[in-house]
Order: C-alpha cells, then sequence, then structure tokens
C-alpha cells in the first residue's frame, strides 16, 4: 500500500485508472471504515481511502483540535483491509488558499436535524468531499449509513452536478450491544459508555410505536396533518424518555427516507419507506444513530 501526501502525486499514481473506488475519512479508523473499504475493494480497483480532518466541518467549539489522530494505526488497518493508497494530504495541501468558495446544500435538506445543530456543517462536508473527488477521480464512492444524512446529501450533491461516481452505501456497524460504531466513542467513560446503546434502543421504540400508528390507521385514518402531529409527539416522548436517563437530545425524529421530509399519510403505508435519526449527548460527546424501516 501506497501513502501520497501530495495532490500531484495522488494523480500520478492514478493516472491511466478509469475504476478507482474510493472511501474518504477523517482517519481514527473503526471496523465500519473497514468495511467500507472491503466493498469499495468488491466495486473497483485501486481503493484509494484519504486520512483529511477537514476544518470546514467542525463548529467554533467543536472538537477539531482534540478530534483523534491515529495514522500510522489507520494505515495498518487499511493495508490489512486491502486498500491500495492513501492519500493523506495537510491542510495547506488541500486549501493552499482560503477556500471561499464552498458547496451549499439546499434548504430542507442541509438545515434540518444535523444541519439545524450543527450550521455549516453539510456546506464543510459538501465542499471538501467535492474537493476530494476532483481530486482522486473515482468511478465508485462509498459512504456509511450511520451518517444518514450525509450519504442523501452527497448523492444528491452528485447528481445534480453530474458527477461521473456511483455512491454506494455501507451499513452502520455496531458494537455487540447495539451502539453504533464512531469515532468519537473513544472519548465515552466507562460509565458513559455503559449509557451508549440507549440511543440506539430510544430509536427502536420509535421505530414500534410509528408501526404501531400506521397499524392503526384502518380503524382510524389520519389526514396528513394528524400523521404529522401524532408523529410528533411520539418524537416528543421519545427526547423526554432519553433526557429522563440523563441525556441532553438534539433531535429524535421520524423522516422519509428519499428527502427526510416530515412524512405524511400515505408514507406510513408504504413499507421501508421511514428512517428513524437521532442525535444526543451524553456527557460532552454527541452521538448520532439512524434505523431504516
Amino acid at each position: 500500500m501506497r501513502v501520497v501526501e501530495r495532490i500531484v502525486d495522488l494523480r500520478e499514481a492514478l493516472r491511466g485508472s478509469a475504476r478507482t473506488s474510493f472511501v474518504p475519512t477523517m482517519g481514527n479508523l473503526h471496523e465500519g471504515h473497514l468495511s467500507l473499504v472491503r466493498i469499495a475493494k468488491a466495486h473497483g480497483q485501486p481503493v484509494v481511502a484519504s486520512i483529511f480532518v477537514n476544518r470546514l466541518q467542525f463548529g467554533p467549539n467543536e472538537d477539531f483540535g482534540r478530534y483523534p489522530r491515529t495514522f500510522e494505526r489507520d494505515c495498518d488497518e487499511l493495508r490489512a483491509a486491502g486498500c491500495d493508497l492513501v492519500f493523506a494530504p495537510d491542510e495547506t495541501e488541500l486549501y493552499p488558499v482560503p477556500q471561499t468558495f464552498r458547496v451549499a446544500t439546499p434548504a430542507g435538506l442541509g438545515d434540518i436535524l444535523e444541519g439545524e445543530f450543527r450550521p455549516g456543517f453539510f456546506e464543510g462536508v459538501a465542499t471538501v468531499v467535492l474537493k476530494l473527488f476532483g481530486c482522486v477521480q473515482p468511478a465508485v464512492a462509498v459512504f456509511g449509513r450511520k451518517d444518514y444524512q450525509q450519504l442523501l446529501v452527497v448523492r444528491k450533491m452528485v447528481e445534480q452536478f453530474a458527477l461521473p461516481i456511483r455512491i454506494l452505501p455501507g451499513e452502520t456497524s455496531r458494537e455487540t450491544d447495539g451502539l453504533a460504531m464512531s469515532s468519537r466513542n473513544g472519548y465515552l467513560d466507562a460509565a458513559q459508555r455503559a449509557q451508549a446503546p440507549a440511543l440506539h434502543r430510544a430509536l427502536l421504540a420509535l421505530v414500534d410505536r410509528t408501526r404501531e400508528l400506521a397499524r392503526s390507521r384502518p380503524s382510524q385514518p389520519l389526514d396528513d396533518e394528524a400523521v404529522r402531529r401524532a408523529l410528533q409527539a411520539l418524537e416528543r416522548e421519545a427526547i423526554d424518555a432519553l433526557r429522563a436517563r440523563g441525556w441532553a437530545p438534539d433531535y429524535l425524529s421520524v423522516r422519509r427516507r428519499d428527502d427526510l421530509a416530515a412524512p405524511g399519510s400515505a408514507d406510513l403505508a408504504q413499507r421501508e419507506s421511514l428512517v428513524a435519526l437521532g442525535a444526543a449527548r451524553i456527557g460532552s460527546t454527541r452521538l448520532i444513530d439512524n434505523i431504516e424501516f
């Protein structure tokens, strides 16, 4: 496996490659990242992974400075997973001048859920992903479903810019107790780690209650507005239950899979059309998760 730091060296290494597959990461890798590399390997060659902690997607009070950097370990794990090339630019390489050109994400997608609680986050994500796509020029890129909204933002960006890149999703990797694997799980102390699966359980409960609501519709027909009010009540219950366990929830919400809009009556009647998403802090650590149903 080769490691390159400069864009010119990356392009030289990939010269003539028409089937490059790509996995962008910020490092501090876990099994979830490595599963994406294995998906990439099954859909193209060579396999490129990037390691770059992108300042543009961190807010002023977020953890850019303390985000874990574990480069040597990351390279060992990528090599074992079958990665062919690691692109590891520093900030001056990827942003040699201030990045004043940015990718604005549309209202109703980039400013809801994560975008509401992390203003500018998806602009930073879309900007760096577009720039990395320009550097790597992959045929295939793989993103994890754990970052569900991010996956949707990237897919729609690729569609609207007519980029010749196939975006593939990777399933969320979980610990044995259900906790979604995340680079930020390492911030949790022992007591917080024991509590951490409660977010996943809260989403499972929200899914169950939503399914109960859908099953009740034949005997108690609901219009779209009534469905939205009923779902909002279920979401408030889920948030209150998690808060009672000592968490600080940002949101637990049921949305349509394809555009993250609030579902209506017809959406409840359609199987496998919804996703429950959640974000909450335990201590100072913010965790996210989602369940499609």
